[in-house]
C-alpha cells in the first residue's frame, strides 16, 4: 500500500480529490485526454448581467461554452422562447452561441431591451448562462429653462444646481466657462457629488456670466451643456456709496462691512442622515458648508477609527472615500465644519448590506459508476441569500427523478452514480440586492487508468535536496498509484519515501546513488499502466576560495578571487555585485574567470562585492568588504615594459585541450593590460612560433585548445601601455596524440585539360592539419545522372589527379577525402566538374542579315544544340569583311572584323559599316576549346549614303574676270555621285557677304572656270559633291582676282596659283561680346589634338598672350577683354615650330551697350521699378478717394489752370498714363549711341567672320561659346541710326516715363 501524508481516507477527502482532478481538467496537461473524454458543456464566456449598449452599433450578445460533444445553443429573453430564425436581424456566430443584432441595419436598440439567457447542451446535460439585461444607454438633452441671474452680497453663500437629464448610465459632470476651461475649485468653491457647484462664501472675482455645466455621456461619447448661468456679486463699499449718494447730508447711515459667519452646512442638510451601500463597493461621504471665514472640515467615527489604507479625502476633505467596504464600516461618521466663529456638525448612519457572494461555490464532480459525491453551494449576504438548485436549467422540483440524488439545502448527495446520473446542475443564491448563479456538472465515466506525465522524463537535483518525480494520472474509478525503483525493483516502502495523492514520489533527501530510472504503475478494475522517469543526482556547487577582505590605497589596483568547484555536467555562471547591485558601469571593473578586479580604485569603491555562482539547479555566493585608505605621498613613478611572466605549468592535459598558468612579472608601474600566448609545434616546425590567443591582463590561467599530433610548447608575453615584455621560457613539451583528420582538403574542382580526360585538383592540407603521420587522399568520381559506382584512388603527396579516357565533356560527381593512419576524415561533400571540351561540331544555321541603314546591319541565327557545343558555352562569333565597294568596283585587301556576343544570344548589330558595298559574314560558336566551324558566308550590301568631302578644292590662275577650280573626287564616294555643287560670293572690305551664287557641276568634271568675276575681289567658295541620297560635307576656298594696273595691292608671290598647304589651320571665325570673344577655326591636315591661341591688343609691341585649348575642340572662348578693344588673334599647333594661322583681327563691344541692354533684367532694378509703381498707385487711389468726397487736389488744380499742350489723357490700349510721359521717351537714339542695329562687329582687317556664314549678326555669345538672342528676329529695314528695340513696349521703357 502507498504510505499517505497527512491525509485521511475518508470519503469526503476522495470527493475533494476528484474534484481537484477534474478542475485541473478545465485546463488540462493533456490536450488529447480532453479529445477523447466526454465532457458535460461549461459556460465559458458571457456578457455582464447588467449590459448597457451603443444604440447606434450593433448588440453583441456573448455566449461561449466548451463540451464533448461540442454543445448546441439556445436562447430566451424575458423568460420566452427567442427564436432567432424570425428575426432577420438577428444572427448566431458558427460555433458559438453568441447573438449580434444588427441595429445598423435599420434596427432599434430599443426595440431589444430585455432579459436574456442562454442555455448551452449537449448529451451529456446542459449549462445557462446568468440573466444578461440589455439596455441601450441614453443621452437626453438638457430640459430648456429660464434662468435668472443671481445677485448676491458678498461673503454669502450660494449654490449653483447643475441637475443633469436621467440618462443611462449616469453621466459625468463638470463646470466651466465660455472658453471651455475648467473653472478653478479651492476649499471656497466647490463641485458636489450631485454635480451642484458649492460656493461656501461669494467673492467679488465670484461675478461672471459663463457658469456652464457640462455632462459628458461615456457610452454615446456625447456632451450636453446648460444654459450658462450669470452671478453678479454686490461688495458692501459700492452699496454703501450708492445709498450714501441718495441720502441728504443730514441722514445718518453707514452699512457694515463684510460680515462674518460662523459654518452652516449646505449638504446633507439638518443634524442627521442614513446611508447604505454594498459590500465591496466605494462608501462616497460628503459635508460641504457655508460660512466666512470658509469652514474647514474634519471626519470622525463614532465608536471606532478610520479603516486604515482604505480610506481616503476628497474634494478638499469635504468628501470622505473609503474603498472596498465590509459589513464591519458599518457605523456612524460625523463630519464637522468649523472656522473662528464656531463649529457645526453632522452624522451619517452608515450600514453595508451584501448582495450574496460565494463561501464555496458548487465545482465539478467527476464520478465512476458506482461511486458517491456531493455538490456543496455555500453563499452569504445581507441579508441572508435564498438558495435554489436547478438541473440542466430546469428546477430541480420539476426536474426528471434521478434516484442516486437527494438535495439537502445547499448540497446535493449522490449515491451509487450511473452514467445516466451525468448532468449540470445550477445554484442559483439570492437576496434583494443581487443573485450570483454557478453551473456545476456531474460527469459520470469509465476510464481505464491514463498517466499524462511524459515518459522518460529526466528530473536533475543537487544532491542532499529533495527530489520530486511526477506521475500525473487520470482513471475512473480513481487508479492505484505504485512506485518502484528499475525495471524489475520491488515496490518503495518506507519512511525514506512520501507518496503525495497527486501521484508524486518524493525523496526528502536525495543521495547520489538515487540517481536511476524510476517506474510509475496506474491501476484501476478496468485496467494497468506504467511510466518511466530518471532521476540524475549532481554534486553540489561550492565556492572553494571565496573573496577576502581587502584594504587599498586611492589610486591602487585590488583584486577579489572566487574559485568554485562544480558538477562536471553543469555549467556555472559567476555574477559579481557591489553593495548587492549590480557592479557600476565602468571600463575600471574587470571580471575575469575566477576574480574580479578594480582598476585605479577610487573612494566611491568602498563597499561590499559579492560573487554569485549560478547552475540550473542550485547558487551559493560569497562577500568582501573592501575599503579604501588614502595613498602616502610617493617617489616619481618610473614606468617600463613589464616583465616576463615566469613559472609556467600545464595542467589538465587532455587530447585535445590542456590547462596554461603562469605567474606574471613585475608589471613597472604600467598595468598589465594582456597576455599573448604563442606555440611552437616541434614536431613539423621547430623553432617557429605561432600566435594562440590573448587573454586580459587580469588573467594568469587560459584552457587552450589542441590539435592532434603536435609537439607543443609555450610561451606567455605581458603587454602593457609601454610596450610587450620579453617572451617567457617555453614551457615543458607536450606532445598529443594522433587523431583522424577533422577536415577535407579545400578548393576541389573538376577541369578536364584533353577531350578525354578529367583533372581533378584540391588544396592540400597543412602538416597542422594532418592530425597524424601517413597523410594520404582518397579521390573519388563518377560520372554524373549515371547509375555508376564510384570509381576511387588514393594518393599522397600530390594535389591533383588526371582520369583518362572519359567521353568529351560530361559532368561528374567528385569529392576528395583526407586519412591517415589513423583512419578517414568525415565524409566529403561533393562538387561538380567536367571532362575536357573539344571544339563544337556544328555551325549555328539560318544566318540572316537585315540591313538597319548605310552603316548598321543586325544579323539573327539560331542557335547550336548543347550537345555539339561539347564544352561550356560561351558565346558566338560573327566575322565579317568588306569585299568591295560597289561605286569602285575594285578589290582591296581583305580585313576581316570579329564581333563577339557572349551566352546564348542569337542576334547582334554591326555597326561602323561603310556605305554602298558588299558584305560577307559568318558566324561560328565558341566554346572553352576555341570556335566551331563557321556558317556559309553571308553576303549582304549596304546602300548609297552621302559622299565625303572632296579631297581637295585649288583655286588657280587668279585674273582679273576668272579665276580656276580644280578638284579630287571623295575618298569615300558612298555611292553613285551625281553632281557637284559649287556655292560662291563675294566678301567687301566690311567683311559683309554679297549674293550667293550656287552652280551645280556633273560628276565626271574635275575642273571649272569661273568667269565675269569682279576685279580685285575676294570670293569665298563651298564646295561639295551629292549622291542621290543626298549632299555631303563641304569644302571651303578663299581666292583674290588680280587688281588693275591702277591698283594699290600687289600681287603676292605665287599668286598666280594659290594652292593650300597641308597641314593648314583657316576659315578663323570670332564672334566677340562686351568683354569675352569666341574663336573658332578649320583645322586640315593629320590628326592633332593640342591647339593653342595667341592674342593681343591690335598695334601693340606686347608679347602675344597664349591660351592652351584642351583636347581636339576647334573653337575657344577669351574671357577678361577689354570692352571697345581691337585685338588681333591666331591659331597654332602645338608641336609643329611655325605652324600657325594667319592674323585674325576683332572688337570687343562698348561697355554702355551691354549695360543698356541688360539693366532690364537687374534685380535692384525690378525691385525698385516696382516700389515706384506702389507708390504712384497708392498716391492715385488717395487723390480718388479725396474727388469722391468733394475736395479739391491742389496739383489737379494747377494743372486746369496751367494747361500744357502736350499733356494727354491715359491712353486706353496699353495703359500707361499720358499725362506724364516724356516726348523724348519714344525717339531714336542718336546716331552713334549705340552700336549698329544689326548688332555686327565691324573688322576691318580680317580675312574671315561670322558674317560668312549670315549667322551671329543678331545674337550674342555666352562665355561657354554658346549663341544668345535671336538668329534672324531683326527687320533688314530697321534704321541704322539707332538700337531700338522691334518688340512691344517693356515694363522698364514704360517706367521710364516716370522719371
Amino acid at each position: 500500500m502507498l504510505k499517505k501524508k497527512n491525509i485521511s481516507a475518508s470519503k469526503a477527502s476522495l470527493v475533494l480529490f476528484l474534484c481537484q482532478i477534474i478542475s485541473a481538467l478545465d485546463v488540462p496537461l493533456d490536450s488529447k485526454l480532453l479529445e477523447e473524454l466526454l465532457q458535460p458543456p461549461t459556460i465559458t464566456q458571457q456578457s455582464p448581467k447588467d449590459y448597457i449598449v451603443d444604440p447606434r452599433e450593433n448588440i453583441v450578445i456573448q455566449c461561449e461554452a466548451k463540451g464533448k460533444p461540442p454543445p448546441s445553443f439556445s436562447w430566451t429573453r424575458n423568460g420566452t422562447h427567442f427564436d432567432i430564425d424570425k428575426d432577420a436581424l438577428v444572427t448566431m456566430k458558427p460555433n458559438s452561441g453568441t447573438l449580434v443584432i444588427n441595429i445598423m441595419n435599420g434596427g432599434k436598440a430599443e426595440a431589444y431591451e430585455g432579459v436574456y439567457q442562454c442555455t448551452a447542451r449537449n448529451e451529456r446535460g446542459a449549462a445557462i448562462s446568468n440573466n444578461i439585461v440589455i439596455r441601450p444607454s441614453r443621452s437626453p438633452l438638457w430640459t430648456k429653462e429660464k434662468l435668472e441671474p443671481n445677485h448676491v452680497r458678498e461673503g454669502d453663500s450660494l449654490v449653483l444646481h447643475c441637475r443633469p437629464p436621467v440618462g443611462l448610465p449616469p453621466p459625468i459632470i463638470f463646470w466651466m466657462d465660455n472658453a471651455f476651461q475648467k473653472l478653478p475649485q479651492s476649499e471656497r468653491v466647490s463641485q458636489g457629488l450631485n454635480g451642484d457647484l458649492y460656493f461656501s462664501n461669494v467673492q467679488p472675482e465670484d461675478s461672471r456670466e459663463d457658469y456652464i455645466c457640462y455632462a459628458r455621456f461615456n457610452h454615446t461619447q456625447t456632451i450636453q451643456q446648460k444654459q450658462p448661468i450669470s452671478v453678479k456679486v454686490f461688495s458692501m463699499d459700492s452699496l454703501n456709496d450708492t445709498i450714501a449718494a441718495n441720502l441728504s447730508d443730514t441722514d445718518i447711515y453707514g452699512a457694515k462691512s463684510v460680515t462674518e459667519r460662523q459654518p452652516v452646512l449646505l449638504t446633507p442638510t439638518g443634524s442627521t442622515s442614513t446611508k447604505v451601500e454594498l459590500r465591496g463597493n466605494v462608501l462616497l461621504l460628503e459635508c460641504i458648508a457655508a460660512g466666512l471665514p470658509t469652514p474647514v472640515i474634519r471626519w470622525i467615527k463614532e465608536g471606532g477609527e478610520l479603516p486604515a489604507n482604505r480610506t481616503f479625502f476628497e474634494n478638499f476633505k469635504k468628501t470622505l472615500k473609503i474603498i472596498d467596504v465590509s459589513e464591519a464600516d458599518s457605523g456612524n461618521y460625523k463630519c464637522i465644519a468649523r472656522n473662528t466663529l464656531g463649529s457645526v456638525h453632522h452624522v451619517i448612519s452608515v450600514t453595508v448590506k451584501a448582495a450574496p457572494y460565494w463561501i464555496t461555490a458548487p465545482r465539478n464532480l467527476v464520478l465512476s459508476p458506482g461511486e458517491d459525491g456531493t455538490l456543496i453551494c455555500r453563499a452569504n449576504g445581507n441579508p441572508k441569500p435564498n438558495i435554489s438548485w436547478l438541473a440542466n436549467g430546469v428546477p430541480i422540483a420539476i426536474a426528471p427523478e434521478d434516484p442516486s440524488r437527494k438535495v439537502d439545502g445547499d448540497t446535493i448527495i449522490f449515491s451509487h452514480v450511473q452514467e445516466r446520473s451525468s448532468a449540470v446542475y445550477q445554484c442559483n443564491a439570492s437576496n434583494e440586492y443581487g443573485y450570483l448563479l454557478a453551473n456545476a456538472f456531474v460527469n459520470v465515466l469509465a476510464e481505464p487508468p491514463r498517466i499524462l506525465t511524459p515518459a522518460d522524463k529526466l528530473y536533475q537535483v543537487i544532491a542532499d535536496s529533495p527530489a520530486l518525480l511526477d506521475c500525473a494520472y487520470f482513471g475512473s474509478p480513481k487508479p492505484e498509484i505504485e512506485w518502484f525503483k528499475g525495471v524489475k525493483g520491488s515496490i518503495l516502502r518506507g519512511s525514506e519515501y512520501i507518496f503525495h495523492y497527486n501521484g508524486t514520489l518524493e525523496i526528502p533527501v536525495a543521495q547520489k546513488d538515487s540517481s536511476g530510472t524510476y517506474t510509475c504503475v496506474a491501476r484501476n478494475e478496468l485496467g494497468k499502466i506504467q511510466n518511466e522517469v530518471q532521476l540524475e543526482v549532481k554534486d553540489p556547487t561550492m565556492i572553494i576560495k571565496q573573496p577576502e577582505y581587502k584594504v587599498i590605497q586611492r589610486y591602487g589596483q585590488v583584486s577579489f578571487e572566487c574559485i568554485i568547484k562544480h558538477d562536471s555536467t553543469l555549467l556555472p555562471t559567476v555574477i559579481w555585485l557591489k553593495d548587492n547591485d549590480v557592479l557600476p558601469d565602468d571600463e575600471r571593473f574587470l571580471v575575469g574567470k575566477d576574480n574580479l578586479t578594480i582598476m585605479n580604485v577610487t573612494d566611491k569603491d568602498d563597499g561590499t562585492y559579492t560573487c554569485v555562482v549560478n547552475t540550473t539547479l542550485d547558487s551559493v555566493s560569497a562577500s568582501a568588504v573592501l575599503t579604501v585608505v588614502a595613498a602616502p605621498p610617493t617617489p616619481a613613478i618610473i614606468y617600463a615594459r613589464p616583465n616576463p611572466p615566469f613559472d609556467l605549468e600545464l595542467t589538465g592535459q587532455l587530447e585535445r585541450s590542456i590547462e596554461l598558468s603562469w605567474i606574471p612579472g613585475d608589471e613597472n608601474n604600467s598595468p598589465i593590460t594582456n597576455f599573448v600566448i604563442e606555440y611552437e609545434d616541434g614536431l613539423h616546425e621547430p623553432g617557429v612560433w605561432h600566435h594562440q590567443t590573448e587573454v586580459p591582463g587580469t588573467q594568469t590561467t587560459v584552457h587552450l585548445k589542441l590539435s592532434p599530433y603536435v609537439n607543443y610548447s609555450f610561451r606567455v608575453i605581458a603587454v602593457n601601455e609601454i610596450g610587450r615584455s620579453q617572451p617567457s621560457e617555453p614551457s615543458e613539451q607536450y606532445l598529443t596524440k594522433s587523431a583522424s583528420p577533422d577536415e577535407n582538403p579545400s578548393n576541389v574542382q573538376g577541369i578536364g585539360s584533353e577531350p578525354d580526360n578529367l583533372v581533378i585538383t584540391w588544396e592540400s592540407l597543412t602538416d597542422f592539419q594532418s592530425n597524424g603521420p601517413g597523410l594520404q587522399y582518397k579521390v573519388s568520381w563518377r560520372q554524373k545522372d549515371v547509375d555508376d559506382e564510384w570509381t576511387s584512388v588514393i594518393v599522397a603527396n600530390v594535389s591533383k589527379y588526371i582520369v583518362s579516357g572519359t567521353p568529351t565533356f560530361v559532368p561528374y560527381e567528385i569529392k576528395v577525402q583526407a586519412l591517415n593512419d589513423l583512419g578517414y576524415a568525415p565524409e566529403p561533400s561533393e562538387v561538380i566538374g567536367h571532362s575536357g571540351e573539344d571544339l563544337p561540331m556544328v555551325a549555328p544555321g539560318n544566318v540572316q542579315v537585315h540591313v538597319i541603314n548605310s552603316t548598321l546591319a543586325k544579323v539573327h541565327w539560331d542557335p547550336v544544340p548543347l550537345k555539339s557545343v561539347r564544352g561550356h558555352l560561351q558565346g558566338y562569333k560573327v566575322y565579317y569583311w568588306k569585299v568591295q565597294s560597289l561605286s569602285r568596283r575594285s578589290r582591296r585587301h581583305v580585313e576581316k572584323n570579329i564581333l563577339t556576343f557572349r551566352g546564348n544570344k542569337t542576334f547582334g548589330m554591326l555597326p561602323g559599316l561603310e556605305p554602298y558595298s558588299s558584305y560577307k559574314l559568318n558566324v561560328r560558336v565558341v566554346n572553352g576549346k576555341g570556335e566551331g566551324p563557321a556558317s556559309p558566308d553571308k553576303v549582304f550590301k549596304t546602300p548609297e549614303g552621302v559622299p565625303s568631302s572632296p579631297s581637295f578644292l585649288k583655286i588657280t590662275n587668279p585674273t582679273l574676270d576668272s579665276l580656276t577650280l580644280e578638284w579630287g573626287s571623295p575618298i569615300h564616294p558612298n555611292g553613285v555621285l551625281t553632281s557637284y555643287i559649287l556655292k560662291f560670293q563675294p566678301i567687301n572690305n566690311t567683311h559683309e557677304l554679297g549674293p550667293l551664287v550656287e552652280i551645280r557641276i556633273p560628276a565626271n568634271e574635275s575642273s571649272l572656270i569661273l568667269k565675269n568675276l569682279n576685279y580685285s575681289t575676294r570670293y569665298k567658295f563651298y564646295f561639295n559633291a551629292q549622291t542621290s541620297v543626298g549632299s555631303g560635307s563641304q569644302i571651303t576656298e578663299e581666292a583674290v582676282t588680280i587688281m588693275d594696273e591702277a591698283g594699290i595691292l600687289r600681287p603676292a608671290v605665287g599668286a598666280g596659283k594659290v594652292q593650300p598647304l597641308y597641314p593648314r589651320i583657316r576659315n578663323i571665325t570670332t564672334a566677340a561680346a562686351e568683354t569675352y570673344a569666341n574663336i573658332s577655326w578649320e583645322y586640315e591636315g593629320p590628326d592633332h589634338t593640342n591647339f593653342y591661341v595667341e592674342y593681343g591688343v591690335a598695334g601693340s609691341k606686347e608679347d602675344w598672350k597664349k591660351e592652351i585649348v584642351n583636347g581636339s575642340r576647334s573653337f575657344f572662348v577669351l574671357k577678361g577683354l577689354t570692352p571697345g578693344t581691337a585685338y588681333k588673334v591666331r591659331v597654332g599647333a602645338e608641336g609643329l615650330s611655325g605652324f600657325r594661322s594667319s592674323e585674325d583681327v576683332f572688337e570687343t563691344g562698348p561697355a554702355m551697350a551691354s549695360r543698356q541692354v541688360d539693366i532690364a533684367t537687374q534685380g535692384w532694378f525690378i525691385g525698385l521699378m516696382c516700389a515706384v509703381a506702389l507708390l504712384i498707385l497708392i498716391l492715385l487711389i488717395v487723390c480718388f478717394i479725396r474727388r469722391n468726397k468733394g475736395g479739391k487736389y491742389p496739383v489737379k488744380e494747377k494743372e486746369d489752370a496751367h494747361a500744357d499742350p502736350e499733356i494727354q489723357p491715359m491712353k486706353e490700349d496699353d495703359g500707361t498714363f499720358g499725362e506724364y510721359s516724356d516726348a523724348e521717351d519714344h525717339k531714336p537714339l542718336k546716331k552713334g549711341s549705340r552700336t549698329p542695329s544689326d548688332r555686327t562687329v565691324k573688322k576691318e582687317d580680317s580675312d574671315d567672320s561670322l558674317v560668312d556664314y549670315g549667322e551671329g549678326v543678331n545674337g550674342q555669345f555666352n562665355e561657354d561659346g554658346s549663341f544668345i538672342g535671336q538668329y534672324s528676329g531683326k527687320k533688314e529695314k530697321e534704321p541704322a541710326e539707332g538700337n531700338e528695340s522691334s518688340e512691344a513696349p517693356s515694363p522698364v521703357n514704360a517706367m521710364n516715363s516716370f522719371v
